[in-house]
C-alpha cells in the first residue's frame, strides 16, 4: 500500500503559504498569545534563543519541529534573532479570532533585518544603524546610505576606492546589491559585510528613479544636487525599494536625500581609517579615538561626532568656525554646563521623530518629545543670547514647534503608560463622548448615586437602593413599607420576603453602557491617538532640523568639555604648506598610562620647501609608530574642529592623510604581509597631494633585507622628486641606510628617537631629536622580552660578522642588473604571440639604471593587466 501523503492542517497550510513568500527570512508566526516559529526556523530559533524546542503533531504524519515564545517578549528575542544575523518576518493576526468561524487572517506586517531596524533594542545608542546600497557600472559606482531609525539618507558616485573609503567609515550594518554583481562587490570590498543580494529588475529602466521621485513627491532631483549622479540614484532608488519589499510604507520621515561632497572633505583611505583606529579596532579591548573624544551628552551627538572624524572639513573658514564655538564654550563654563543639562533633556529626538513617521513611537515616547521641545525652547534662549554669530544662527533656525507641544500638552495624560492598549492615554476633557464613558465605566458608584438620589427624591422613598447581581444586572430595592410608592414604569423582577427588587430602562441602557463602555473608550482612545500622531508627523522636518542642530550644539559643547578635562588648545589653521606642532602627544595613548607617568611631548615641523620628508630611525618600542600616529591625529582633530593635545599647533590645511602604519596583513585572503603593504604603498603614491600628509612606518619590512632597502629608498627619493606633490612625510624605519638619503635630497632631514644605553642595558626616552641613529638595538629589546642568554649571545656574534661584511649597496644593484638580463634572454625564442611580443619590447626598453623599485612594480602591474586581458 503506498504511504499516505503528508497531511496538511489549515493552520500549516497557510504557514506554507506566508512562509514561501519570504525565502531566507525566519517566520515568527503569531497563534493567540505566542509566536511560533516551525521546522528548521524552529531549529535555528531554538538554538539562538535558548528556548525549548518541541515538536508539533508528535508520532504523526503531519509531525514537525516547533519551538515559541509568549508575544509580549518579542522585544527581548527580536534583537537577539537580528543580531545572530537572521532576517525576520512578523506575520500577526490581522482580524479579531472572535470575529471568524474560520481560521485567523494573517499577513507578514514587518520584515526585520540588520540594516532596517529602527528598535531601541537592536540599533546601537550612539551609532547609525545604515543600509547600504551599492550599484556598479561601467566607468563608475554608487552608493546609497540609509538609516530608517534617524531618517539620514546619503548619496555618492566615484570609483571603487572612494566608495571603499566610504563603506570604511559608514560600517552599514547590511549591504543590498544586485546578485550578479555580488562577486564584483566581493574583489573589490571584501566579504566583512552582511550583505543581501536582490534579483536584477529594481535595478533596470527608471524605476530606482521613480521610486525616488514618487516618495519625494518632486519631478526631479534638482533640489537634492543629486541629479548628476545616474548611478548613486539608482543606488537609493533600490535602497528605498527594499524598505517597501521589507514592509516599511510609513516613511515620511525619510524627508531629504543629500549628497556626500567628495571635495568638502579630507580624504582619509580605508587603510588610514583602520591604521588610525579612529573608531574601531582589530584589536580586542582597544582604545579608539572616538572612545577618547566622545563625552556627548546625547545619543545624535555620538553619531555626529563619529561621521565628523570619518570626514574631516578641508575648508578653512568652516574649521575656524567650529573652533571658534569650541573656544566660546572652552571660555564660558556657566553657559556650557546650561546647554549640556538641555540637552540631555532633549534625549534621542532624531530616533523619536523617525518613529513619529514610521507610526511606531507609544504614549511614553510622545511625551519625552513634548520635553524634548521645551528643552529647544531654552536652548533657543540660551543660544540667541550667546555674543558669538554661530550661536544666534543655530538659535534663529531652532524650532519650539509650541503649538503641537502645546496639543500633546493638552491632550495627553501626564503619565501615560507605554502601551496604548493599557488605558488612560488622552486626557480628560478633549472628547465629550470619551469623558461620558469614562464616567460610566470608572465613576460608576458616582452615577449609581446620583440615580439613588434622583429616584428616592422624586418618589419619596427615603430608603431605596442600587445594587448588582449576576442574574438581572443593576436593580432597585424598595422595602414593603413604600412599595405603594413605586412609579408604574419599574418593572418587578423579584419579591423578597421584606422588599421588592425592580428593573428601570434607565438602569439597562447604562449596564449596557458600562458593560461596552471599556471596549468603546479603548477604541476613542486609539482614533485620538492616531490624530495627535498624524498632527505631529506634520512636523517632521522641523524637528528633524533641531535634532541636526542639537546634534552639532552637542558635540562642540563635548569639544569644549574635553579640551578642559584634557588639557588640550585651540590649533591655528592657515592655507599654508607648514605643519608646526609644539609638544604634539597621542590623545588615545596619554589616556593609558599607567597613573603617575607622564606622556613624553614630541614636536614636528614639516613644510614643503626645507623639511619636507623626516626620516626617523631608532629601535622597536622606542615610540616611532606612536610619534606617526599622534601626528595624524593631531592633524585630523584640527580639521574636524577640536582643540588637540600640544602646547601649541600650527595646521596648514591637509586635504589627504594617508598612512602604512603597522602589522595589517590581509593572510586570510591569501595575501602576504609584503603585498598588502605595497599595494597600500600604490595607493598613496597614485593619489598624492601638495597638501597631503604621509606616515610610513616600516615600509618594506616584509621581504628580504636588500630588497625592503632598496623599496624604501626608491619610495622616499619619489617622495621627495614628485614634480607637482611635494607631500609632507614622515617615514619611520630600522633601515639605518635610509640616513643617507639627506645628503644628497636637501628636503630630506633624519631625526632618531632617543634611547639611552646604561650597562649594557637600553632606556627608552621617547623623545624625537635630529640626526641618525647607528643601531636598531634589535637584540636589546629581544633580551627585554625575556629571549634566553645563549641565543641573545649567539645573535651579537652573528650581528657583528653580517655589518663586517655587509656591501649593500652593491648587492642591491647587480639584483637591478638581473631584470635587464632577463628582458635581453626573451629575444633568444621565437615569439609569436603578440601580447609576448609587446612585453619583450616593453622590458627591453627598460633603463634599469634609472628605474625605482615603484616604477617597477608598476611596469609589472602593467604587464600583468596585459596577460589577464
Amino acid at each position: 500500500m503506498a504511504k499516505a501523503a503528508k497531511k496538511e492542517t489549515p493552520l500549516m497550510q497557510q504557514y506554507n503559504a506566508i512562509k514561501v513568500k519570504y525565502p531566507g527570512a525566519l517566520l515568527l508566526f503569531r497563534v493567540g498569545d505566542f509566536y511560533e516559529t516551525f521546522g528548521e526556523d524552529a531549529i535555528k530559533a531554538a538554538g539562538i534563543l535558548g528556548i525549548v524546542l518541541t515538536k508539533r503533531g508528535s508520532g504523526s504524519e503531519s509531525e514537525t519541529a516547533l519551538a515559541g515564545f509568549p508575544h509580549h517578549s518579542l522585544e527581548t528575542y527580536l534583537p537577539k534573532l537580528v543580531r545572530a544575523g537572521q532576517r525576520v518576518a512578523i506575520c500577526d493576526q490581522l482580524e479579531d479570532p472572535k470575529t471568524t468561524k474560520t481560521i485567523v487572517k494573517r499577513g507578514v506586517t514587518e520584515l526585520v533585518t540588520p540594516g532596517v531596524s529602527y528598535s531601541d533594542n537592536i540599533v546601537q545608542q550612539k551609532s547609525n544603524n545604515y543600509l547600504a546600497s551599492v550599484f556598479f557600472e561601467k566607468n563608475s559606482t554608487g552608493v546609497a546610505f540609509l538609516d530608517i531609525s534617524t531618517g539620514e539618507f546619503l548619496v555618492a558616485q566615484g570609483n571603487n576606492s572612494y566608495i571603499d573609503k566610504l563603506l570604511q567609515g559608514f560600517k552599514p550594518t547590511e549591504v543590498i546589491l544586485a546578485k550578479k554583481q555580488f562577486k564584483e562587490f566581493t574583489e573589490h570590498f571584501g566579504s566583512q559585510f552582511y550583505t543581501y543580494t536582490l534579483d536584477e529588475w529594481p535595478y533596470t529602466g527608471d524605476y530606482a528613479t521613480e521610486t525616488l521621485l514618487k516618495h519625494f513627491e518632486v519631478n526631479s532631483m534638482k533640489g537634492f544636487g543629486i541629479e548628476r549622479m545616474p548611478v548613486g540614484i539608482i543606488a537609493a532608488g533600490v535602497a528605498l525599494h527594499y524598505l517597501n519589499e521589507t514592509e516599511h510604507r510609513n516613511l515620511q520621515h525619510i524627508s531629504n536625500i543629500s549628497r556626500i561632497e567628495e571635495d568638502r572633505y579630507m580624504w582619509l583611505d580605508r587603510f588610514t581609517i583602520r591604521n588610525l583606529e579612529l573608531i574601531g579596532s582589530a584589536n580586542e579591548n582597544a582604545v579608539t579615538l572616538s572612545d577618547v573624544l566622545d563625552h556627548t551628552a546625547s545619543p545624535m551627538g555620538a553619531r555626529l561626532l563619529k561621521r565628523w572624524i570619518v570626514m574631516p572639513l578641508k575648508d578653512r573658514v568652516s574649521i575656524q568656525e567650529r573652533l571658534n564655538v569650541v573656544e566660546h564654550f572652552h571660555q564660558n563654563r556657566s553657559l556650557r554646563d546650561e546647554l549640556v543639562q538641555e540637552i540631555r533633556q532633549v534625549g534621542d529626538l532624531e530616533r523619536l521623530i523617525s518613529k513619529i513617521g514610521l507610526l511606531k513611537a507609544n504614549p511614553r515616547e510622545i511625551m519625552q518629545l513634548k520635553r524634548s521641545l521645551y528643552a529647544i525652547e531654552k536652548l533657543k534662549i540660551l543660544t540667541g543670547n550667546a555674543d558669538t554669530e554661530s550661536l544666534k544662527i543655530i538659535s534663529e533656525q531652532l524650532n519650539t514647534c509650541s503649538l503641537i507641544r502645546d496639543r500633546i500638552e493638552r491632550e495627553m495624560q501626564a503619565e501615560p503608560p507605554v502601551a496604548l492598549n493599557k488605558g488612560n492615554v488622552m486626557a480628560d476633557g478633549i472628547d465629550s463622548e470619551l469623558d461620558r464613558l469614562r464616567k460610566i465605566a470608572f465613576g460608576g458608584k458616582d452615577y449609581l448615586l446620583e440615580i439613588q438620589k434622583r429616584e428616592a427624591e422624586m418618589t419619596g422613598i427615603p430608603s431605596l437602593k442600587i445594587a448588582f447581581n449576576n442574574v438581572f444586572g443593576y436593580y432597585l430595592e424598595v422595602t414593603n413599607t413604600h412599595k405603594d410608592k413605586v412609579p408604574e414604569g419599574w418593572i418587578r423582577k423579584q419579591t423578597l420576603v421584606n422588599a421588592e427588587r425592580y428593573i428601570t430602562e434607565e438602569l439597562k441602557e447604562y449596564e449596557e453602557q458600562i458593560l461596552g463602555a471599556e471596549e468603546k473608550i479603548q477604541v476613542i482612545e486609539n482614533r485620538l491617538y492616531a490624530e495627535l500622531l498624524s498632527a505631529i508627523a506634520e512636523y517632521i522636518k522641523p524637528v528633524q532640523l533641531n535634532a541636526q542642530l542639537v546634534a552639532k550644539l552637542d558635540v562642540l559643547l563635548n569639544f569644549a568639555v574635553i579640551a578642559e578635562k584634557n588639557f588640550y588648545v585651540k590649533p591655528e589653521i592657515s592655507e599654508s604648506k607648514v605643519l608646526d606642532i609644539k609638544g604634539g602627544r597621542h590623545p588615545v595613548i596619554e589616556k593609558n598610562l599607567p597613573i603617575g607617568q607622564d606622556y613624553i611631548t614630541n614636536d614636528t615641523f614639516l613644510d614643503n620647501d626645507a623639511q619636507q620628508i623626516i626620516i626617523i630611525t631608532g629601535p622597536n618600542m622606542a615610540g616611532k609608530s606612536a610619534l606617526l600616529r599622534q601626528t595624524g591625529l593631531i592633524v585630523l582633530m584640527a580639521q574636524i574642529g577640536s582643540f588637540v593635545p600640544a602646547k601649541t599647533a600650527h595646521i596648514g590645511l591637509v586635504d589627504k592623510i594617508f598612512t602604512r602604519v603597522g602589522a595589517s596583513d590581509n593572510l586570510s585572503s591569501g595575501e602576504s604581509t609584503f603585498m598588502v603593504e605595497m599595494n597600500e604603498t600604490a595607493s598613496i603614491m597614485n593619489n598624492l597631494s601638495d597638501r597631503s600628509l604621509i606616515l610610513l612606518d616600516e615600509i618594506g619590512r616584509g621581504t628580504s633585507t636588500y630588497d625592503g632597502i632598496s623599496i624604501a629608498w626608491a619610495i622616499a627619493e619619489f617622495l621627495h622628486n614628485h614634480p607637482t606633490a611635494r607631500a609632507k612625510t614622515l617615514f619611520a624605519t630600522h633601515y639605518h641606510e635610509l640616513n643617507e638619503l639627506s645628503t644628497s635630497m636637501p628636503r630630506i632631514k633624519n631625526f632618531n628617537v632617543t634611547v639611552k644605553e646604561v650597562n649594557n642595558k637600553v632606556i627608552f626616552l621617547r623623545k624625537l631629536v635630529p640626526g641618525g641613529s647607528e643601531h636598531s638595538f634589535g637584540i636589546h629589546v629581544a633580551k627585554l622580552a625575556g629571549m634566553p642568554p645563549k641565543l641573545l649571545g649567539r645573535a651579537n656574534e652573528i650581528l657583528k660578522r653580517l655589518e663586517q661584511e655587509r656591501t649593500g649597496g652593491e648587492q642591491i644593484k647587480d639584483s637591478m642588473r638581473k631584470i635587464q638580463k632577463q628582458a635581453y634572454q626573451l629575444q633568444m625564442f621565437a615569439i609569436d604571440d603578440p601580447i609576448l611580443e609587446k612585453i619583450r619590447d616593453m622590458l627591453n626598453n627598460l633603463d634599469v639604471n634609472t628605474l625605482t623599485p615603484v616604477e617597477a612594480l608598476m611596469k609589472l602591474d602593467e604587464i600583468q593587466r596585459l596577460l589577464k586581458n
